[in-house]
């Protein structure tokens, strides 16, 4: 894709000025958490979504463990954002280990709990990286799925995208195939794998428009507080994890204060490059955690409603 005169003009602006200086905080934002296990992680995850509410995100979403391991305290952590922070909230639903009855019973209780927009994905069995294998009544693909939850009820509907190719795909290509079917059927928007490299998430969006795929794709942004972690979240989802981050947060492990803020300057530069490059929709992988997500969207110019940059 042939950058714009504005993009030649905001990247030659990221060069010459302080990288987050006047940003005019044009940019939507969403937030992904994982449903607590425990009281103290529950008051954890509830104090993080009242801090980053004052940002008015498009929306946050829920995830969902393997083979639906989480489905109840999924439902009900969308349930309470919805009715008690009063917040667009999407539930992650899988395929793992459900029969179309069951997905069509989960289904309907989301749509009774007011929850309206869905992110589907195929899903792993157990572990992450094992093996998919289909129920034998359920549904083989993200795409079966998204076309089966369409039928069951009007959702607004996202699903995963990965920039550097998933790691069942026999090729980048097919990944994209594979991509386009789920969009086709019924998804309104992708949300990628988190990465590193903004060149690497902008050559696969001229993929996708090579490919017709015009759907908006939102980066997931991961701010990286442990490199071993992060790596095993990576093995999973096809990311590479650059070799200097290692020595970037080479002798850091007993300084957590430090670490965060290494965390958020890696992550926000990432941000600033992508935002140089035209994007302006930003999804973030909290991990149940506020101020990194917090921080990054404030140097992106990005205020508590009723406040300006």
């Amino acid at each position: 894709m042939t950058p714009t005169l504005d993009q030649l003009h905001e990247a030659r602006t990221a060069i010459d000025t302080p990288l987050f200086s006047g940003l005019p905080g044009d940019v939507d934002v969403s937030f992904e958490f994982f449903p607590p296990k425990t009281q103290k992680m529950e008051d954890q995850l509830w104090d993080a979504v009242q801090q980053l509410k004052p940002l008015a995100p498009s929306f946050v979403s829920v995830t969902y463990g393997a083979g639906g391991s989480t489905r109840e305290r999924t439902h009900a952590t969308v349930a309470r954002i919805i009715a008690e922070a009063k917040m667009p909230a999407a539930a992650h639903l899988t395929c793992v280990g459900a029969s179309k009855a069951e997905i069509r019973e989960v289904a309907e209780q989301y749509w009774e709990a007011g929850v309206r927009h869905i992110v589907a994905l195929r899903g792993d069995a157990g572990e992450p990286g094992a093996p998919f294998t289909p129920h034998p009544e359920g549904f083989a693909s993200a795409a079966e799925l998204v076309a089966g939850l369409k039928e069951i009820a009007d959702f607004d509907i996202s699903v995963a995208a990965y920039p550097e190719t998933h790691p069942d795909a026999d090729c980048p290509q097919s990944d994209i195939d594979n991509l386009k079917r789920k969009l086709d059927a019924g998804a309104s928007r992708a949300i990628s794998q988190f990465f590193f490299s903004a060149d690497k998430f902008f050559a696969f969006r001229d993929r996708l428009a090579a490919s017709g795929i015009d759907q908006p794709v939102l980066p997931g942004i991961l701010p990286v507080t442990n490199v071993a972690q992060a790596r095993k979240f990576a093995g999973a989802c096809g990311a590479e994890i650059p070799p200097w981050m290692d020595g970037l947060f080479e002798g850091l492990d007993a300084k957590p204060d430090a670490r965060k803020l290494v965390a958020a300057t890696v992550a926000a530069e990432l941000c600033r490059r992508l935002y140089a490059g035209g994007v302006r929709d930003f999804h973030f992988y909290t991990l149940n955690r506020s101020e990194l997500a917090y921080a990054i969207c404030h140097m992106l110019g990005k205020r508590p409603i009723g406040e300006t940059a």
